[in-house]
């Protein structure tokens, strides 16, 4: 295990560097936003165009890793991601925001492809797990670190965003310099919403709607933290304590899981993220207890995702969990598309207290939507159950990482059993022809 970390550190150390830099420059875009008073509803578009830009990469970039090789696409998107951000400082416009916010997200997609599938292919059955786990405390951490550096200079000036493309440049330096041989790389087959809807309803329903809180938090928890009169610095505590709490509930989340069941901790987690949300609409104040409800509604919201991935894969065969990983990837980057602009109008009209509410009420049905399901369909046992995996809310295709599948492995166990089942077959035709031969002479 030290050995795989020791040969994977450059990457590591490059994606901290990128997710400090796509912490610090959704924040600071929802802190410039308001400061030239696009409107809440016009920033909410504005964001939405990240996670627009995540669909489309997640659709082509793989197609351009199979033609120009790992290590040209992802110096090519980084430099791509560098220069969306200084186009951002010199033309402050919702038009060419948007555009580049869609580029970002288009760049960001493919680079997190190029990068998981390079862990992915660096780590063993046994190590996966534990070697995507400290990618998530690094990306995690990257993103929680992002929002400090808001307070380094005035987000009304141009400084902040150079520090963002600077940032982006020097992660390319230790990937693009690192000895380890580049992974072969297979697309992602993915299955139709319908068809995964109809295995598991709640799985669909509940990613979606994890995309759309996810949409929430990054695209107007800044906006959110303005409104409200906080100040810069604390702009940057309250989204770093939300990610945060993400982080920090999301093993606790998933022990319960484990020994209760996904759908049980759904609806706990749920319930109480919505009952924490409409109390956190009251408060404005900064205070202990303030922070406090931030850290609880981040971390009972943002480990839906990785419950509702688990949840799904208890109904899937390990052959169907890859093609479906790519389904719900998909389900939760539209879901986040919508959930940005979608309570940006709630705010305007409401008040900045929507963004709570939002959250709220986004919470409630996928509460009240598991309980339906729980009386439709028995759950299976808690044996049968697959463990809890940690999936990165920020990333669009960890989820398809799962370190307890292996293609390999089920093809070994087909040759391994290619003598029982041509014996079985060869006995089923012998029935049938002495079935034939009786049913004749009778």
């Amino acid at each position: 295990m030290l050995n795989i970390i020791s040969n994977c550190w450059a990457l590591f150390l490059g994606i901290g560097l990128l997710m400090l830099s796509n912490g610090l420059q959704a924040t600071l875009l929802g802190v410039r936003a308001s400061i030239e008073d696009f409107g809440k509803t016009i920033t909410g578009l504005v964001m939405s165009g990240y996670f627009i830009g995540l669909i489309a990469g997640c659709n082509i970039v793989p197609k351009l890793v199979g033609r120009v090789g790992h290590v040209r696409t992802f110096g090519a998107l980084a430099s791509l991601a560098s220069t969306s951000i200084l186009v951002q400082a010199i033309f402050v416009s919702p038009l060419v925001w948007w555009s580049m916010r869609f580029v970002t997200g288009f760049a960001y997609a493919g680079i997190y492809i190029v990068s998981e599938s390079w862990i992915n292919a660096a780590s063993e059955n046994g190590t996966r797990g534990k070697l995507l786990s400290i990618y998530m405390l690094v990306s995690l951490g990257g993103m929680a670190g992002g929002q400090m550096l808001l307070n380094i200079a005035n987000p009304s000036s141009y400084e902040l965003f150079v520090l963002v493309s600077f940032l982006i440049s020097l992660a390319v330096i230790p990937i693009l310099l690192s000895t380890a041989r580049a992974p072969q790389f297979e697309v992602m087959e993915n299955v139709s919403v319908l068809n995964l809807y109809r295995v598991s309803p709640l799985g669909v329903f509940g990613m979606f709607v994890a995309g759309m809180s996810i949409g929430a938090f990054f695209g107007m928890g800044a906006v959110y933290a303005t409104e409200i009169g906080l100040s810069v610095r604390d702009v940057s505590l309250f989204m770093g304590t939300l990610i945060l709490g993400g982080f920090l509930f999301q093993y606790p989340l998933g022990w319960l899981s484990d020994r209760l069941g996904p759908i049980q901790v759904i609806i706990m987690s749920c319930t109480a993220g919505a009952f924490f949300s409409f109390i956190a609409m009251q408060f404005t104040s900064q205070n202990i207890f303030f922070y406090g409800l931030v850290a609880t509604v981040g971390g009972l919201a943002m480990p839906l995702y990785s419950l509702c991935c688990v949840h799904t894969n208890d109904y899937l065969t390990p052959t169907q969990m890859v093609a479906a990983s790519g389904t719900l990837v998909l389900l939760s980057a539209i879901g986040a598309a919508i959930g940005a602009p979608l309570t940006a109008f709630a705010m305007d009209i409401v008040g900045p207290q929507a963004f709570y509410g939002s959250i709220g009420i986004m919470l409630s049905s996928v509460a009240c939507f598991a309980v339906w399901r729980s009386t439709q369909r028995v759950d299976i046992g808690i044996e049968e159950q697959g463990d809890f995996v940690v999936m990165a809310t920020t990333s669009p295709f960890t989820a398809a990482l799962n370190p307890d599948v292996e293609l390999v492995d089920i093809e070994a166990a087909a040759e391994e059993n290619a003598d029982d089942i041509q014996s079985s077959f060869v006995e089923l035709v012998n029935d049938l022809e002495n079935a034939g031969t009786s049913s004749h002479d009778q």
